[in-house]
């Protein structure tokens, strides 16, 4: 007989609480919202595909908190979608998450995610494209099944070596996009995820992050440096894809980033410099404006925010400058905790020490080995 998990008390609902929720769903508090119809209409189909959406999707989906006192805040198929042209899936084949992206039939998109997925390489910090299906319900839209990934800093990065893996990995894919003869032309925090499944060996709600599967508890991550994460540009609807030998210029006052000094409408510009300034300024804004004991990151920021693009240097360059400068870090700075340039002295002062004990610990513990 198979032993049913006990669920903590805290999710339970005293009986006039329990009624007003139970009121609740019946007026459609709860109901499907508008964007997740859709998704509801493409269950069946992409079940046949061997992709599981969540039961809030399934057809004939019925709160599971209905006629219970459970609070449908710890219910699972009570969380909302949280964009509408890409939702979460379980694969059936190995129970892996999967994002399924609503795109373009033929886009410009779909065909450098699908080249650049083809590509097999070490330094390919591409969001892996994993299959493409027809849309069931639109015949001029592609449904993108990609790796499930999480931004890239939820959970916070705490220590100092998680900035220099961070900004490693995003220089090596920089490089490798630009060799593929890629312009990313969109890079900005959201355009930047991580594959945190080391993180939460046990899993993590799809939407509500912090959480067990099974919207229950909270769940505290472990450190990125003892459990490497790996992290990945997304989102190649702005890209260009150049042919071999050809200018690398282009045109157009888009992406997140408005502040690359270059963009225009109609003055062409290098789209690979324009990357490395918009990624110059993704490390300046949420790394080294953000953190204390990160200014070894500030010549690399420099030359890579230089005002007139032939300045700057090539991907490849930046790689192995900040090669240069990892050298220079010690073991014990590499470890150092990652403090907030918000934090009153007397705060810092205090998990800075704790900190301190903490890591000393840890590193006892790698030397230390029960008999």
């Amino acid at each position: 007989m198979v032993e049913q998990k006990k669920l903590p008390g805290y999710i339970y609902l005293p009986p006039d609480a329990a009624r007003r929720q139970a009121d609740l769903t019946n007026n459609g508090v709860y109901n499907l919202i508008t964007c997740e119809v859709p998704w509801k209409d493409r269950y069946e189909y992409l079940l046949k595909k061997r992709y599981k959406l969540r039961a809030r999707y399934h057809p004939k989906w019925k709160p599971s908190w209905t006629g219970t006192n459970l609070d449908p805040d710890f219910c699972e198929d009570s969380v909302v979608l949280n964009n509408p042209d890409v939702i979460d899936a379980t694969r059936q084949t190995d129970g892996q998450l999967v994002a399924i992206k609503t795109i373009k039939k033929g886009s410009q998109e779909l065909q450098i995610s699908r080249f650049l997925s083809s590509v097999q390489h070490d330094a390919n910090h591409c969001v892996p494209m994993i299959d493409v299906l027809d849309d069931p319900l639109d015949p001029t839209i592609s449904l993108m099944v990609m790796q499930y990934l999480r931004p890239w800093d939820d959970p916070e990065l705490t220590m100092v070596g998680d900035v220099v893996d961070f900004v490693s990995q995003m220089l090596e894919g920089l490089a490798f996009l630009h060799n593929q003869r890629v312009a990313h032309r969109d890079i900005a925090p959201p355009n930047v995820m991580m594959d945190g499944r080391s993180l939460y060996p046990q899993g993590h709600h799809p939407i509500w992050r912090d959480r067990s599967p099974d919207a229950i508890e909270d769940l505290v991550p472990l450190h990125r440096m003892d459990h490497p994460v790996k992290y990945f540009y997304v989102d190649f609807g702005l890209s260009v894809r150049f042919a071999p030998g050809s200018s690398t210029l282009v045109v157009g006052d888009v992406g997140r980033d408005a502040e690359v000094p270059e963009l225009s409408s109609t003055i062409p510009y290098d789209g690979f410099k324009a990357d490395i300034y918009a990624l110059g300024n993704l490390f300046d804004k949420e790394l080294a404006q953000k953190y204390h004991g990160l200014e070894f990151l500030r010549s690399l920021i420099d030359v890579m925010k230089r005002q007139q693009p032939p300045l700057r240097p090539t991907a490849d360059e930046l790689v192995e400058m900040f090669q240069k400068t990892k050298k220079t870090l010690t073991p014990s700075g590499i470890r150092w905790r990652l403090g907030s340039k918000s934090e009153p002295a007397y705060e810092r002062l205090l998990y800075d020490t704790v900190a301190v004990a903490k890591d000393g610990i840890s590193q006892l513990r790698r030397f230390v080995r029960p008999t």
